[in-house]
């Protein structure tokens, strides 16, 4: 008789949200908490980030570097199925209504669709709410993690630690990640490179 599969822990949000946003403080606090972590697959993955990022860079210039200067790696997770487009105003605007539905709307300046804001509300929001906006943006997630790992960038092990703590992939979202690699969002005149995990591209995919 098969044992059923334990659940894995669900990821620490309020702190993958902080370490998602610009660090105007740093990071000395993060490191606190990482510390404060039961063991598991994201903690080992939170101090993978902690300890590839100390390097004397200053956090700011990194996280800038990282998320401001490249369209391919970028927390706003509509971008990457809709781009500029009004589509992806549509989606926003709907992510703002779910967001205060729940009784946590956004604050402004602040788009719904950054990660770290998706985070912050999935730890906040209400049984199921949070659940059902990071599978919604699932392809989107992967996407990021796998721009980031291709890349080599620190960043990529805060992935990681959200990663390992959601449902596996569902057949549906693999094959959306596949086209969303291979197509680029919609105002691009060529595809991003693919850059979801290896395990979900298909053979002969890379380039």
């Amino acid at each position: 008789m098969r044992r059923p599969r334990s659940r894995p822990q669900p990821p620490p949000y309020a702190l993958l949200s902080h370490l998602m946003r610009y660090p105007e403080d740093g990071l000395a606090l993060a490191r606190t908490e990482v510390d404060a972590l039961p063991a598991g697959e994201a903690r080992v993955a939170l101090e993978r980030f902690l300890a590839a990022i100390d390097d004397g860079t200053d956090p700011r210039v990194r996280y800038v570097a990282t998320f401001d200067l490249k369209r391919q790696i970028t927390p706003h997770l509509t971008y990457y199925e809709h781009g500029d487009t009004r589509r992806r105003g549509v989606a926003l605007l709907r992510l703002k209504r779910l967001y205060r539905e729940a009784g946590l709307p956004v604050a402004d300046g602040e788009l719904p669709d950054h990660l770290a804001v998706m985070l912050a509300f999935t730890a906040l929001a209400p049984a199921g709410y949070g659940d059902a906006v990071l599978a919604e943006h699932r392809a989107a997630l992967e996407l990021l993690r796998g721009a980031l790992h291709q890349t080599g960038n620190a960043y990529a092990h805060v992935l990681d630690a959200l990663v390992c703590g959601l449902p596996a992939l569902r057949v549906e979202d693999r094959d959306e990640l596949v086209r969303m690699a291979a197509e680029g969002p919609p105002d691009e005149a060529v595809g991003l490179e693919p850059f979801a995990p290896p395990e979900v591209m298909p053979i002969g995919g890379r380039r």
